[in-house]
């Protein structure tokens, strides 16, 4: 039965204990720290022609470098500059009609697999489970908030409208008597680090009650839902220990960002570290 293990991928440990404990508390009737539903969120080379110029960032030349490692470093900063750069006056839809392309025909390469394939099963789960029990998930990331919504809802079973980041303005023009949302570089906000917190409140509206990081740049979102919080809350946090199915590390991540500070406060805040290698039977799909 699914109910009697949502979380098939979940060793039996300290981590799927602290879960399981804080959802049966947050939404069994009658509980002292019951929830009510609608408070239950859980946050898991054309333009370089045209104007020389934009090829003097840095990120840009890391990009024509092949340098991923910078692209990718704290939480993919580098690659939201680049799309940034790259797609602006682009329309949403053409936008979104290259991530899908993207999509389907890049592959990560160390794991040899689509990128929508390198998502983490356990993950996953957690959100089918947490939605089973009445709470709405979002994703708030720091990563290019357009560049996440073509295939979320897919992938983790979340809808466009729940997903929070990176992101600059757009702006609506009629072209040959066609709406289109125009994407410019107008007022970038990076969805990360304090970022985090006020994009909960400005696309969400409510303090979420229940939030899953794994690195520093996901602290302020942990200390936002966990402290003074008039709801039981919990905070979790990923720590990348698996070098062998995907990556160990701390300070020096492949990635994403560094997970240093959160990790320091995590005993005196009172988040909970799941530890990847030792509480998680798979990572991905087939391993």
């Amino acid at each position: 039965m699914a109910e009697s293990n949502p979380l098939p991928s979940w060793l039996d440990g300290p981590s799927k204990k602290v879960i399981a404990e804080y959802v049966e508390a947050v939404t069994r009737s009658g509980s002292p720290d019951l929830i009510p539903e609608p408070a239950r969120m859980a946050q898991l080379r054309v333009r370089l022609e045209a104007e020389p110029e934009v090829g003097d960032n840095p990120m840009v030349q890391a990009a024509l470098k092949g340098d991923v490692a910078t692209l990718l470093a704290n939480h993919h900063h580098g690659l939201v500059e680049v799309l940034t750069l790259t797609h602006s006056e682009m329309t949403t839809e053409d936008f979104s009609a290259s991530v899908d392309h993207w999509i389907r025909t890049a592959r990560h390469p160390r794991f040899d697999r689509p990128y929508d394939q390198c998502t983490y099963r356990p993950m996953r789960e957690l959100l089918a489970f947490l939605r089973s029990r009445g709470f709405k998930t979002f994703i708030v990331s720091g990563g290019g908030q357009d560049f996440m919504r073509p295939w979320t809802e897919r992938v983790y079973g979340i809808p466009p409208e729940q997903v929070v980041g990176s992101r600059g303005r757009v702006r609506y023009e009629l072209r040959n008597d066609r709406p289109v949302l125009v994407k410019t570089m107008e007022s970038l906000f990076v969805d990360d680090r304090e970022g985090k917190p006020a994009g909960i409140h400005e696309f969400i509206g409510r303090k979420p009650v229940l939030a899953f990081g794994n690195s520093d740049g996901d602290k302020a979102m942990l200390e936002y839902t966990t402290l003074d919080n008039p709801y039981r809350s919990l905070g979790l946090i990923l720590h990348h220990t698996d070098a062998e199915r995907e990556y160990a590390y701390d300070v020096n991540p492949g990635s994403t960002g560094s997970l240093v500070e959160a990790k320091a406060d995590a005993p005196k805040r009172g988040w909970h570290l799941v530890d990847m290698k030792e509480e998680w039977a798979t990572v991905f799909d087939g391993g």
